[in-house]
């Protein structure tokens, strides 16, 4: 067993853990638990864990078996050590200290040391994704057997932060993963084709528990039903991204089993606050309560859905929960004819994934009901990140979690002025996230995290009408399959009785 331990900071702190000894062989599965074959609605167009892709669907749970990060998240603010043995966080959440288990090695038998680990925390902050925002100000010392994180200013989420950093090799480089590239994780690559199929087997090499697969697929399949079709002929053994349409005709399934996990996706609208049109927080607040959500809930995602009350999910430290907004759409025409909105606008609603086209359309019917001209604005995946990032939009929807559990990923990373993520800038949350991001206490981290919450919900910065459930379908052969403490799959400890 890890040991588990919380990452909470008090007055006097030198936190640690007793050390924890790697498992090795003796522990291992042997290989013996068939062949797998699983798909999801994300193509992995990369295996590179610390590249520009590192958050995009696909090359996350990709990374997930494939690497090893310093420690995994188990729950709100807590952790138990991967790679690390143990660490240490001196009283001012400044000095992060981890030393690596003893003897650990990668696929190719060479050792894994801090070096490795400060070379993959560097190119995940030189690679300019979304995930390298996390980490300005904070600077990396190695030694062979160890690594140091120091912070500019108090940084107690930075544990959180660090479970998205999987550790390569300090030569690996972009064209690395264009083959066979070595790995520090449970599985290592048996052939990738970037936007196909990614064959894994089990990685001999591994310091813990070796997988009981002989060998893993993960295919793309990005329409739902050619999923759950492949899944009931045999050709995959697990899906994910499944609809809740078509949960009746799986569950009446004798030859299938649901696995349903609570992650910390919630469905997020934001309104571009610097479109003219959206500009005030009466027009937002008023086009949210235009739409009648909790009716699509129960039409659309009766099973993998739930009403949310707040910016982030329930199993996220620094979730508070809020006030919900009510469906009134007579009360939400007025505040607009109020506020002077501007009828004769067309808003961009814009989106990616063909599992919003019902609902996006929906909410543009509700719209148009009370005056509101909007138009439905299907994209691919890189246009539509290209677009979300240059603001050429004035709704988007996207499911948005919270990688670590910590709300400093979320709410920290793409809420400030500076992150210029959603149009929307107002000093006075940007210094309630600086003091959630820097307060040792975790009494005055949540607090201060319920303030800002309050301030987003209030303020509209977008509509936040669900939270998401993880839905997996498997055949009855599979075992021992347990998505990990964000709701994402892990195959490691699954088998396949043939």
């Amino acid at each position: 067993m890890r040991s588990r331990r919380h990452a909470a900071f008090a007055a006097t702190m030198v936190l640690g853990l007793v050390a924890t000894t790697a498992c090795g062989a003796d522990s291992a599965g042997d290989g013996s638990g068939g062949e797998m074959a699983v798909a999801s609605a994300f193509p992995t167009e990369s295996i590179d864990p610390n590249g520009p892709l590192a958050i995009d669907g696909g090359t996350r749970v990709a990374a997930m078996q494939l690497y090893s990060p310093l420690l995994d998240t188990i729950g709100p603010g807590e952790f138990e050590p991967n790679a690390a043995q143990n660490w240490e966080i001196n009283d001012s959440a400044t000095e992060f200290t981890f030393p690596l288990r003893e003897g650990i090695t990668f696929s190719d038998g060479s050792p894994i040391t801090g070096q490795d680990v400060a070379a993959s925390f560097e190119r995940t902050v030189a690679s300019d994704s979304p995930f390298s925002a996390n980490f300005v100000g904070i600077g990396v010392e190695a030694a062979d057997d160890s690594v140091t994180f120091t912070a500019e200013t108090p940084d107690p989420a930075l544990p959180a932060k660090l479970t998205g950093v999987m550790i390569t090799p300090a030569d690996a480089a972009e064209d690395s993963y264009l083959g066979t590239p070595v790995t520090s994780g449970p599985f290592k690559v048996e052939s990738f084709t970037p936007g196909g199929d990614l064959v894994m087997v089990p990685n001999d090499r591994y310091w813990g528990d070796k997988p009981k697969l002989d060998r893993l697929t993960i295919r793309s399949i990005p329409e739902v039903a050619a999923r759950v079709t492949a899944l009931e002929t045999g050709e995959l053994d697990a899906v994910w991204g499944i609809s809740d349409d078509q949960l009746t005709q799986l569950t009446s399934n004798p030859e299938v089993q649901i696995v349903s996990a609570s992650g910390s996706a919630v469905i997020t609208m934001w309104m571009n606050a610097s479109t003219p049109a959206l500009g005030t927080a009466e027009v937002r607040r008023a086009l949210w309560q235009a739409v009648d959500f909790d009716k699509k809930i129960t039409a659309l995602f009766p099973e993998s859905g739930e009403p949310a009350d707040s910016v982030v999910g329930p199993t996220v430290f620094g979730y508070a929960p809020q006030e919900p907004v009510s469906y009134d759409p007579d009360a939400a025409k007025k505040a607009l004819e109020d506020a002077g909105f501007d009828f004769d606008t067309t808003l961009r609603f814009h989106y990616s994934q063909a599992q919003f086209r019902q609902w996006v359309d929906s909410v543009v019917s509700d719209l148009a009901a009370i005056g509101v001209k909007a138009e439905a604005l299907e994209k691919e995946q890189a246009v539509y990140t290209e677009d979300l990032l240059a603001l050429k939009w004035d709704i988007n929807i996207q499911q948005v979690g919270t990688l670590g559990l910590d709300a400093s990923y979320n709410l920290g990373r793409l809420y400030t002025c500076e992150a210029e993520r959603t149009g929307y800038c107002n000093p006075e949350l940007d210094e309630m996230l600086q003091r959630a991001g820097t307060a040792v206490d975790p009494a005055e981290r949540e607090a201060a995290y319920a303030d800002a919450t309050e301030l987003i919900w209030n303020e509209a910065v977008g509509m936040y009408p669900m939270f998401v459930k993880n839905l997996y379908a498997t055949s009855s052969a599979v075992s021992g399959f347990e998505p990990d403490g964000e709701g994402l799959p892990r195959f490691d400890t699954v088998s396949i009785d043939e």
